[in-house]
């Protein structure tokens, strides 16, 4: 009775992992169609004025790069100021900041801790005060270093019509270590893959928790509050079932520093996974509700996104069918690959392996070093079986945990 029971859950498994893969593989090839099917942009005149918001806590080794880099972007000073949120610091952010010329906001609270409250805070404190005249808002983390055409390449996208907008997010250290190679073919290929794809579908992209834009107009109408753990994941949501899409700018680039540890990035991951699998708790029927009954297939992929935690659980579950085959059942498992098309899922099986160099390559990242890594990118993929299995056991901790920063460069060390 047992091995039925298992034998049933186990073929669904593999037909939800399956369905999951085929959709998410069909959507990717758009993000290689994108490519080559551009459409041209035009430069419009410096028409937006933005407030820019940095949210730091104890970050002294990074927040002075970024707060000079800022002082050098390739639009008018007017146009923009520079806000840094010093959060609960015990160093010296704050005095850094302001001796760079940036505007210091000291928030001190123990028991609201977090980059969704601080930046919650901060735009009370700036954005919804009847003085202010900022067109969008743009946020960064500490340890960023952003091109100097970022704030042109927003205008020019927010001149079209867009209302909220996330930009590039490049590797400020690729080659520092394997983990941070690995983290950056991660961030590459989700680029061309999955954000360019569903630019091009005229889909919902992703905010990434750096380097987006948001028409002011916009937080002031249906606000802020989004202070999990996944802050970014939760406002995407939150605006798609308010019926506004996130767009993608290609060329506002922002480079975000990798962790350089497994440790380090183990305890990233597994805080993204317990934010995933409770905003998934908290927003998954929403979307699904809504895309049924407005019929609207970017609410829909955006539920499915939700579901990441649990899909990746899967795909670690269908790794364990060989063993469980041949151990347990005798070769008499249904699996369903070896019934239903072999020679597709075979074929299919080798498209992904090759999808994601080819992503790479098209966006000209591809290089000797990151073929010698590439093997190693393989691991980082597993460690996410039971990163994920943490997160979602651990989904209803919200404790934030902070990310150490300590890689130190210009922006002319890296463009």
């Amino acid at each position: 009775m047992f091995k039925d029971i298992l034998h049933f859950v186990f073929v669904i498994v593999q037909i939800l992992a399956l369905l999951y893969g085929l959709y998410y593989f069909s959507t990717s090839i758009y993000g290689i169609v994108e490519k080559f099917n551009k459409k041209p942009s035009r430069n419009y005149l410096p028409l937006k004025k933005f407030a820019i918001f940095i949210p730091a806590h104890n970050e002294e080794k990074v927040i002075g790069n970024i707060v000079e880099n800022l002082r050098h972007l390739n639009y008018p000073k007017d146009c923009y100021d520079v806000f840094v949120i010093a959060d609960n610091c015990t160093d010296n952010t704050a005095k850094i900041a302001a001796e760079g010329g940036a505007n210091v906001l000291l928030r001190y609270n123990e028991e609201k801790r977090g980059k969704g409250f601080a930046l919650q805070w901060a735009f009370r404190e700036v954005l919804y005060r009847k003085d202010a005249d900022y067109d969008a808002t743009v946020i960064f983390d500490a340890d960023n270093l952003v091109s100097k055409d970022f704030l042109k390449e927003m205008n020019n996208k927010l001149c079209e019509g867009h209302k909220v907008l996330q930009g590039y997010i490049d590797s400020k250290n690729p080659e520092d270590s394997w983990i941070t190679c690995s983290y950056s073919i991660a961030f590459w290929s989700a680029n061309r893959l999955f954000q360019c794809a569903r630019e091009y579908l005229g889909l919902s992209c992703q905010i990434g928790g750096t380097g987006f834009c948001v028409d002011t107009d916009i937080l002031k109408r249906i606000g802020w509050e989004a202070t999990c753990l996944v802050e970014d994941l939760e406002f995407t949501m939150k605006l798609m079932l308010n019926g506004i899409r996130v767009g993608w700018a290609h060329n506002a680039v922002v480079y975000d520093e990798k962790p350089l540890t497994m440790a380090q990035s183990w305890r990233q991951r597994r805080r993204w996974m317990q934010g995933f699998a409770d905003v998934c708790s908290r927003y998954f029927v929403k979307l699904m509700v809504k895309s049924v009954k407005d019929r609207n297939l970017g609410l829909f992929d955006c539920a499915l996104y939700t579901l990441q935690p649990y899909m990746i659980i899967m795909g670690g579950l269908m790794l364990l069918i060989p063993v469980l085959n041949a151990f347990v059942f005798d070769n008499e498992m249904l699996i369903i690959t070896s019934i239903m098309f072999p020679n597709f899922f075979k074929a299919f099986g080798l498209m992904q392996f090759l999808l994601i160099p080819l992503g790479l390559f098209l966006d000209g990242k591809f290089s000797y070093k990151l073929f010698l890594y590439y093997p190693t990118y393989v691991l980082y993929c597993l460690t996410w079986i039971p990163i994920s299995v943490q997160g979602v056991i651990m989904k209803n901790n919200k404790e934030w945990s902070h990310t150490l920063h300590t890689r130190t460069l210009s922006i002319h060390e890296i463009e």
